[in-house]
């Protein structure tokens, strides 16, 4: 199973609550605060790796829970920290942060006791240790900060957003990336803290802070360098068996790919090429037809688009007109994948047709060099693989 695109809820781990406690111990009567501090939460951290290539993993296990951290002890002993989440996601994966549904919460109470911690949402301001009671006004881990309100606009208008995904937080591209997706809550200080010259007996201590949560789309965009893009049945699965060790189904009927396929391309001095093979694109892609556009996310990361045409006519449609209708669902769906380097590469060029097709071709469409094939039986392989090596690392040549 093959998923690219799911929805997840993460909350990171809770901080531990502080510790009222007095040292007690044989021969001295008045021992003092003792209460230590408790832990922090866990985070939960993504992390890049090059070793996956779907997202199936958060599809069985979608909601991403970190370790809380345990409370304070007496005798000065603090809380162990929680353990960190480490999700582990496939390079190319973007996150994006979805609006919060939660109603708006009522103004936060001041907490002042030990035994009335337990409500984490609604705390927000905490004691501080000073010759003076205080109070650390904050709301989760955020800090007291100076606005510049002049400049809020352009930070808003420079903002990666998107209306329909949410807000864009993180793309993951590199292996061993990590990103921390939320944040841990910090531990509550124990009474120890409190004590002043006034106060020798402070009898109240922080509760932890709540852990950050939140609902995001993941959403994968394979890393590849070069993309396969034409009609079903031109021949995409057998030039991505022929040019590497993947192999895709192969069969003589549409939509024989129903998701992308990777193939690794190796030549004899050990360079290698990354090639994504997409579903078949037709006319109407745009409005949902065949399998839409959703999948064309995945050529969006490519250094360059091969359009691959069945020259011989096999299914009937004529070789420019699949040409014009690419570039076409190409454009609706993405304008910048028309200024992508790409090469048209005339595939099935074995049937008898194909030779006059290639000629009616470069006569309606000119100045458009065609690279002629024949997939199936290995005919120009060796040409295509160093053409796309030389797009590659020479993009403007």
């Amino acid at each position: 199973m093959f998923i690219d695109e799911i929805k997840i809820y993460a909350r990171a781990g809770h901080g531990g609550k502080g510790c009222v406690a007095f040292h007690r111990e044989a021969f001295i009567t008045k021992g003092g605060p003792s209460g230590g501090n408790g832990g922090r939460g866990g985070d939960v951290i993504l992390q890049a790796d090059h070793d996956l290539n779907n997202l199936v993993a958060q599809y069985y296990q979608p909601r991403l829970l970190a370790e809380e951290g345990q409370d304070g002890m007496g005798k000065g002993m603090d809380g162990r920290a929680g353990k960190d989440r480490l999700v582990k996601v496939p390079c190319g994966t973007i996150v994006w942060k979805l609006p919060s549904a939660a109603p708006p919460q009522s103004e936060p109470q001041i907490r002042k006791g030990h035994d009335d911690a337990g409500d984490l949402s609604t705390r927000r301001r905490l004691p501080v240790s000073a010759s003076r009671p205080a109070l650390l006004r904050h709301s989760g881990r955020a800090r007291p900060m100076e606005i510049d309100l002049a400049a809020e606009p352009a930070r808003a208008a420079a903002a990666p957003t998107n209306t329909a995904k949410g807000e864009l937080i993180a793309d993951l591209t590199e292996h061993g990336q990590r990103f921390v997706l939320r944040k841990g809550g910090r531990g509550g200080l124990g009474n120890r803290n409190f004590a002043t010259a006034a106060r020798q007996t402070p009898r109240f201590a922080q509760p932890g802070e709540a852990g950050e949560e939140g609902e995001f789309l993941l959403e994968l965009r394979i890393m590849a360098e070069v993309g396969l893009v034409g009609y079903p049945n031109a021949g995409k699965s057998t030039l991505l068996t022929a040019i590497s060790k993947a192999r895709p189904k192969v069969a003589p009927y549409p939509f024989t790919t129903l998701h992308p396929q990777i193939g690794i391309v190796e030549y004899p001095d050990f360079f290698r090429l990354t090639v994504c093979d997409v579903p078949g694109l037709i006319e109407g892609a745009h409005k949902n037809v065949g399998l839409g556009h959703e999948f064309l996310r995945h050529i969006e990361r490519c250094k360059v688009l091969v359009l691959l045409l069945d020259m011989a006519g096999v299914d009937g449609r004529q070789p420019w007109d699949d040409y014009a209708q690419l570039l076409e669902e190409l454009g609706l769906y993405d304008a910048a994948l028309l200024e992508r380097p790409r090469l048209v590469v005339a595939n099935k060029m074995d049937e008898p047709a194909a030779e006059a097709n290639l000629k009616k071709f470069k006569r309606k469409v000119r100045s458009t060099p065609v690279l002629p094939i024949a997939a199936a039986f290995d005919q120009g392989i060796d040409k295509f693989k160093k053409t796309i090596r030389q797009a590659v690392q020479h993009p403007s040549a």
